[in-house]
């Protein structure tokens, strides 16, 4: 660990809060968005059908990659932690504004606000049971190849944690949502081999910006090979 102080430890202060604002506003983003499903065909020989909530939730892994490389397993940790409080708090929000009456003259109506949200409180949940566990696998993973290789390889531990904590992630959140009765069990493979699939092109594309990450950090913080940040 490296203690900065001064000028240099107040922007690590600052550079981390921002993170964790990102990686919240993903997480809460996801959960509330994802009864949207859409087609998308990039090569022209396999059509992913998954849903919207797929598009913010990579940079969750992202982030806690680079937080986990630059600060260490307890910061990441700690994002994990503020992203379940975080849902859990739009939770409430939620219910509460499906609970009060709409007004007449209300854009939206009770029955297209329930039909939408209606669903947010046990998606949540279910998505929160698989997101601690993914996590959790992803930060586990992730140190476990971080000192077996001593700080070298990160395209390794970054696609080996990722990979595998992305299928346990959708593999659990269908299994609920389909066990409630949200989605179909004829849906349940298809949307775990594109879900899946989606998600690992996400990670070889975003192995390039942890990289970036990486460097930008160890270059302005003066890090040496697999020293992390003490911000606390």
């Amino acid at each position: 660990m490296k203690q900065l102080i001064g000028k240099d430890l107040r922007l690590a202060h600052r550079i981390y809060l921002v993170l964790a604002a990102l990686f919240i506003c993903s997480l809460v983003v996801s959960n509330l968005i994802f009864q949207k499903f859409f087609f998308w065909n990039p090569f022209g020989w396999f059509r992913f059908e998954i849903s919207v909530g797929l598009l913010p939730y990579p940079i969750t892994f992202l982030i806690t990659d680079l937080v986990s490389e630059v600060y260490g397993r307890r910061k990441a940790n700690d994002l994990v932690l503020a992203g379940i409080a975080a849902s859990i708090f739009s939770l409430g929000i939620i219910y509460v504004a499906d609970v009060v009456p709409a007004i007449p003259e209300s854009a939206i109506q009770d029955g297209v606000f329930t039909s939408v949200f209606g669903a947010t409180t046990l998606a949540v949940i279910s998505s929160m049971m698989a997101y601690l566990f993914a996590q959790y696998v992803d930060i586990q993973i992730y140190h476990f190849w971080k000192k077996l290789t001593k700080g070298k390889m990160l395209w390794l531990r970054n696609n080996l944690s990722t990979f595998f904590s992305q299928f346990v992630d959708t593999m659990t959140v269908l299994l609920l949502l389909c066990y409630a009765g949200i989605l179909p069990w004829d849906k349940f493979w298809p949307l775990l081999g594109a879900g899946f699939l989606f998600k690992v092109l996400i990670a070889l594309f975003d192995t390039p910006l942890l990289y970036a990450g990486v460097f930008i950090f160890k270059k302005r913080f003066q890090l040496e090979q697999a020293q992390e940040i003490q911000i606390d």
